[in-house]
Parts: structure tokens; sequence; C-alpha cells
């Protein structure tokens, strides 16, 4: 299976890419994976809900250019489902039985997904009602995919 995560900036911290090489490495057993950065749009302070619109509509454009007709989207969301590892693991596992090769995982930027992304969205997901630096949620993300991986395999991992 092919897993690509499309992502809004990008990384500066040290500690966060190491930790980002650290989950491809593991990840590169189970499945490929691409990470793909695009641009982001610099946000000014007070912001408009329609200058907000506009910067959410840029880098979806962005987004979209990157997501093949064949891919299964599953969008970063507060107001997405949550799963336990378990289900998101059944979930991986599933849509691969069911024949989807390629999921796209989409982290938009410091404020959220256009309106186009969210439409061609399979799946709305959320790791919790809190709000997450969209460079941390990367690591975050590819921690919980690799122990998806883990569940499937039947392998041990820290409960």
């Amino acid at each position: 299976m092919k897993i690509t995560l499309i992502t809004v900036g990008k990384i500066k911290e040290k500690y966060l890419k190491d930790a980002i090489a650290e989950y491809s490495k593991r990840l590169s057993r189970y499945c490929k994976l691409e990470i793909i950065e695009v641009a982001d749009e610099k946000t000014p302070d007070q912001a408009s809900e329609t200058v907000e619109e506009n910067i959410r509509s840029k880098e979806g454009e962005r987004i979209l250019k990157h997501i093949r007709d064949d891919m299964y989207v599953i969008t970063l969301e507060i107001g997405g489902k949550m799963l336990s590892s378990e289900e998101l693991a059944q979930k991986i596992e599933t849509l691969g039985i069911q024949g989807e090769s390629s999921i796209a995982f989409v982290i938009g930027g410091s404020i959220g997904l256009g309106k186009d992304v969210l439409k061609r969205s399979d799946f709305a997901l959320s790791f919790s009602k809190m709000t997450f630096p969209h460079q941390l949620m990367r690591v975050i993300l590819l921690e919980q995919v690799y122990r998806s991986y883990r569940i499937i395999n039947g392998e041990p991992y820290h409960k």
C-alpha cells in the first residue's frame, strides 16, 4: 500500500524533522510512504473570514494538485470522527482488502482546509477536540500509522 501525507508548510524544527525521519524509516517495511509539502500562505493577524477563506482556497488548490483520482483521501479535521488506534488499524486494513492501494492523509495549515479539499475527502479523521500545531500533527499521524501496521501484523506495540 502507498501512504501519502499531503501537508501545508515546511518543518523548520530539527526535533520534528528527526521524529518524522524515524517514523518514515520504521514505516518503510510496511508501506511506501511519500510526504508532500505544499507552500503555506501568510495569514495576517485578525484576518477576516473572507481573507482566511481565500488563504484556505489557495492552499487547497496546491493540495488538490497532488490528489489523484485513485486515492482514498483522509482529511484531518477537528470535527472528524475520532478512532482508537485499533479502529484506525482496522480502517487501513479494510481499505487494503477493498482494493484501495493508495491512501492520502491531508493535514491543513494553521487555519484549516478549504471547502474543495473537504469535498474531495472520503473520510474526516479527528485526533482530538484540541488543536495541535500542524507540524506536530505530522509526527502524531505517522506514529499512529506505524502503530496501525504493527497492530495489523499482530506485532507488539506499547499500549
